[in-house]
Parts: structure tokens; C-alpha cells; sequence
């Protein structure tokens, strides 16, 4: 008997045939946790509408808020070309934090994608509304920790042209290293980014002026919120995994499972408990990398309108009084320490020798005994802030600034020999200048929790991709997503309470490694090693391409 081969067209039907086959068997066998979320529908259309709306509100908002500002300041505005510059200014501005939004966040709503705890277009939506509610509700430290870095000499004439090159090469540097990173998928912390273009900005400006490039960086504030920035993922992986296996002894191992079975979708326990930490982390990350965005807002408004913005013209005429006596009692101390010596001319420039080169001699402290008074003298002329003239304003607050960081690196001097008590009087004074000049209005908050809230809604399949599938060689569990998120939330709220900066990004991602390490899933090393070469080359890639772009815009502009 013969065997007679199939013609080619039966032995194309019956390879399809055994293929499709396969494949259902295969589909079959998979966990139903292992299979991508669709991730590719886009927004309803009413959520679209929503979104277009909250913007053109958020735009008309602003407009507005400026516009009453400045009338309330007196300044004169003779055209609308300053407004249009204004506005151009802030949308560069706000453009990183729109960019962080979809950047970052991925991180958060990550977890409850892959868990399959809510639908991708709700989580990003649900994450977006708790991070603009996090910038709302935030205290504003880290803001302050941040400009703390930058070169105090380029603070000083923050609105001079020095000063605004500063703010977008440091911008424009942020913004491309974020882009790029986001383009090609590797989750990167903008915290890093900031903080890495600021000190860039900083060296530049000391050697296009001939000055060494150490000189003009305030590298104990730059290693106080290193510390931070560096240990976070080693905090993240460690807790993260020790949470999973705590998780693992208290409810057995058949609990918590890489993967979940055919069929099988969250409790209504766990899917609580998921979007819960989902929205913690999302909340926090709001309230910590909100405040990123805000410092660069009010560092353009001081320069380009520095009549309203420069000094808060909120302060009740209440507070003047305690400001003159808090005043008198700084001066007080300071002038103890002058030796005698008298002041002769202007003291700020051995004042601001003092702040930003560290530079003591014998006029320094007679000098800041008599900018201290001087600025009294000023408000107890005027009575109040919002009184005092426009032309008078910008200079106001250059020297309230000097005044504050000259009596706060006299504390810190451990040669000052200052007592308990002074050390007291001192404090008094620099926490009334900084009411005066570290102020965020209500309008900024709720233009950066708009950029960073719709910032969260679009553009975070990518990143969303990268942890939920590529750093652990199984998909999240349950239990991996809750303990990481868990791990990212308490990271992220410990460190805005100390008023520093923290990466979302590297907390939560080392947490789902922490937790791929402990569950046994592995680890997927060609983009983990990815991962830690971005971290490792975020911060000298932003230094160099922020201080490449100080320099170009300095010989452009």
C-alpha cells in the first residue's frame, strides 16, 4: 500500500490548520496575568473633552491671575508683548512638568495595568486626578530645596539676562534628556534630570567667567539631597522584597504567586488594596515632583515680572512689627561680632563675597549688621509689602536674599562661636525673610497640577510597557504590585516631609526588582542593566547638556 504525499495546497491547509491549533492550545496554557492589557485604546471621548476643557480653563485661569497680580503690584504694563512672553516662558516651564506626568506616573499606574485592577484609560485618568490633588496639597519644601542649588550669584540676577539663561538651558537640558529617555523606553528620574542640569548651569556660568567650576555649585545642599536620590532604590528593592516575603510566610507561599490562573481576576480585597497604594504613589509623587515644576515657574515670574512676584505681597501688615523687632534682634548678634569696624559705602558687596564665595574678612559682618537694619528700616517705612513702590521691589528682595543666606551660612559656621540664644535670634530672623521671599501663589499650584495631571493622561504606554513586562522575566503579581507601590508611597511621603527630592522612578522600579528577586520570578538583566546605566549617566548627561546650552544661549542672547 502507498502512501501518496498531499498536494501543495492541502499541505498549506493542513500546516495552517495545525498552527491555529497550536496557537489556541497555546493561548490556552498561558496565564490569563501573562497577557498584555490592552494597552492601545485610546480615551472615550467625553474624557478628551473633559481634558481640552480643564486646559483652556487652566490657560484662562493663569491669564487672568497674572493680570490681576501685576495691576495689584502698580506696575505699568503698556502692550501685551510682556504678557506673550510671559506665557511662552511659563509653557516651557510647564512643559516638564507635563512631560514628568507621563514620564514618572507610568511608574504608579503601572502595577494595577498588569494586575488588571482597573482598565488602562481609568487608571491613567484616576492617576492623573490624585497626582493634581498631590501638587495641590503640597507644602512647597522641596521647591525651596531646589533652588537652593542653584549658583547664588545667578539667583541674585535671576531677572537679568545671566539669570534667564540659567532657567532655560536648565529647562531645555531637563526636557530633552526626559524626552529621549521616555522615546526609547527606560524609565529615568526627573529629579535626577533637575538637579543634574542645575549643577551643569552652575559650573558653566563659573568658567564662561574665568571662575573654577566647584565655585559656583552649593555642593552640600547638592550631597544632602544625593544622599536621598542615591540610597532611594536601594531602600526601594530591599522593603520592597522584604514586604513580599513577610507576605509570602504570613499567607503561604500558594498565596502569592508570580502569576495569576486562567480566568482569574483580583478580589475586590486585593483590587481595593492595589488602586489604594496605585493612588498613594500617584498622590505623593504629585506632591514631591510637583514642586520641581513650581520652583522653575516662580524663578521665570521673579525674572520676567519681578514688581508682582519678587517679594509675597501677602504678608499681613501685622507681621512687619515682629519682622523690625526680629530684625533689630539679628543685627543685634551679627554687629557683636564686627570687632568694632565700621561700614563705609555699600555693604553688599562684601555681603554677597560672604554668600557666594564663602569670603571672610573685616567688613563682612559690619557690612550684614547694616543690610540687616537696612531692610528693616525699609518695610517699617512702608508698613507692609504690597505697599511698598514697584521700583523698590526687585531690590528688596536681592538684599532680603542675601540677608537670609548670610545669616543661615553664619549658623552653620563652627568657628561663628554664636550661643544657643543667638543661634535662636537668628533663626527667627531668617524664617521671617524667608515668609517674605519663598512663597508660591495658589495659581502656580494649580497650573503645575494641571500640566502634571494631563501630563499623566497621555503619552504612557511606553514607560507603562517597560515595568509592567521588562524588568521581572514573569508579569506582576497581586501581591509584587501592592508591595512595591506600598514601598514607593511611604519613600516618596518620608522624603517630601524632610523637604526632599526622591525618584519615583527608581523607587518603584527597584521595588518590583526587589520583589522579582524574592518571589523567584528573576530578573530580566539586559534591561535592568539599561535601567542602571541610565541611572548611573542621567546626572552627568544633564550637567553636560545643560551646560552646553548655557553656553550657546550666553553667546546667542
Amino acid at each position: 500500500m502507498f502512501l501518496s504525499w498531499p498536494e501543495p495546497s492541502d499541505r498549506r491547509r493542513l500546516f495552517t490548520k495545525a498552527t491555529s491549533a497550536g496557537r489556541a492550545a497555546a493561548e490556552r496554557l498561558r496565564p490569563k496575568a501573562h497577557i498584555r492589557p490592552d494597552l492601545d485604546r485610546g480615551h472615550h471621548w467625553a474624557v478628551g473633552a473633559a481634558i481640552a476643557g480643564i486646559l483652556a480653563a487652566g490657560v484662562i485661569y493663569v491669564a487672568y491671575s497674572i493680570y490681576l497680580d501685576v495691576d495689584a503690584s502698580g506696575s505699568a504694563v503698556p502692550s501685551l508683548a510682556p504678557y506673550l512672553a510671559i506665557f511662552a516662558a511659563l509653557a516651557i516651564a510647564l512643559s516638564f512638568e507635563f512631560i514628568n506626568g507621563f514620564h514618572d506616573t507610568a511608574n504608579a499606574v503601572a502595577t494595577v495595568i498588569y494586575t488588571r485592577s482597573l482598565p488602562p484609560h481609568a487608571a491613567v485618568v484616576w492617576s492623573g486626578l490624585a497626582n493634581l490633588a498631590g501638587v495641590l496639597l503640597s507644602s512647597g519644601a522641596v521647591a525651596f530645596a531646589i533652588i537652593a542649588l542653584l549658583p547664588v550669584d545667578l539667583t541674585m540676577q535671576v531677572g537679568r539676562s545671566a539669570g534667564m539663561t540659567m532657567v532655560f538651558s536648565l529647562l531645555v537640558a531637563a526636557i530633552t534628556w526626559n524626552l529621549g529617555t521616555w522615546y526609547v523606553g527606560l524609565p529615568v528620574s526627573s529629579s535626577h534630570t533637575m538637579i543634574g542640569s542645575i549643577i551643569g548651569v552652575g559650573v558653566a556660568n563659573a568658567l564662561v567667567y574665568g571662575r573654577d567650576g566647584a565655585s559656583e555649585v552649593n555642593w552640600s545642599k547638592a550631597v544632602e539631597i544625593g544622599y536621598s536620590l542615591l540610597l532611594s532604590p536601594f531602600f526601594g528593592f530591599v522593603v520592597a522584597g522584604l514586604l513580599l516575603l513577610a507576605l509570602r510566610l504570613a499567607a503561604g507561599r500558594t498565596a502569592v504567586r508570580i502569576g495569576a490562573t486562567v480566568g482569574e481576576s483580583p478580589s475586590w480585597r486585593t483590587r481595593s488594596v492595589l488602586i489604594l497604594t496605585c493612588t498613594a504613589v500617584s498622590f505623593f509623587h504629585g506632591a514631591n515632583d510637583g514642586q520641581k515644576g513650581m520652583n522653575l515657574v516662580m524663578l521665570i515670574l521673579i525674572g520676567t515680572i519681578p514688581n508682582a512676584y519678587a517679594l509675597n505681597r501677602g504678608v499681613p501688615p501685622s507681621q512687619i512689627e515682629r519682622f523690625v523687632a526680629a530684625s533689630q534682634a539679628a543685627s543685634t548678634v551679627i554687629a557683636a561680632k564686627a570687632s568694632g569696624y565700621d561700614v563705609l559705602g555699600d555693604p553688599r558687596p562684601a555681603v554677597a563675597r560672604y554668600v557666594s564665595r564663602h569670603e571672610i574678612n573685616e567688613g563682612t559682618y559690619p557690612s550684614l549688621a547694616v543690610l540687616v537694619r537696612s531692610v528693616a528700616d525699609d518695610l517699617n517705612e512702608y508698613g507692609s509689602i504690597a505697599k511698598m513702590p514697584p521700583e523698590r521691589v526687585a531690590e528688596a528682595r536681592t538684599d532680603m536674599y542675601l540677608a537670609a543666606e548670610s545669616v543661615r551660612g553664619l549658623m552653620k559656621d563652627r568657628n561663628s562661636d554664636l550661643s544657643a540664644d543667638d543661634i535662636a535670634k537668628l533663626r527667627a530672623y531668617q524664617n521671617a525673610l524667608d515668609r517674605a521671599t519663598k512663597f508660591i501663589p495658589l495659581w502656580v499650584k494649580i497650573a503645575v497640577a494641571i500640566a502634571l495631571g494631563v501630563g499623566t493622561m497621555i503619552g504612557w504606554k511606553r514607560i507603562v510597557i517597560t515595568v509592567g513586562e521588562r524588568i521581572g522575566k514573569a508579569h506582576l503579581s497581586f501581591a509584587q504590585g501592592a508591595c512595591a507601590e506600598i514601598t514607593a508611597a511611604a519613600t516618596i511621603a518620608v522624603a517630601d516631609g524632610f523637604g526632599l527630592p526622591v525618584s519615583t522612578t527608581h523607587v518603584l522600579s527597584s521595588g518590583i526588582a526587589g520583589t522579582m528577586t524574592t518571589s523567584g520570578a528573576g530578573l530580566h538583566w539586559p534591561m535592568v542593566r539599561n535601567i542602571l546605566l541610565a541611572w548611573v549617566f542621567t546626572l552627568p548627561a544633564a550637567m553636560m547638556l545643560s551646560g552646553g546650552f548655557y553656553w550657546l544661549f550666553s553667546r546667542l542672547f
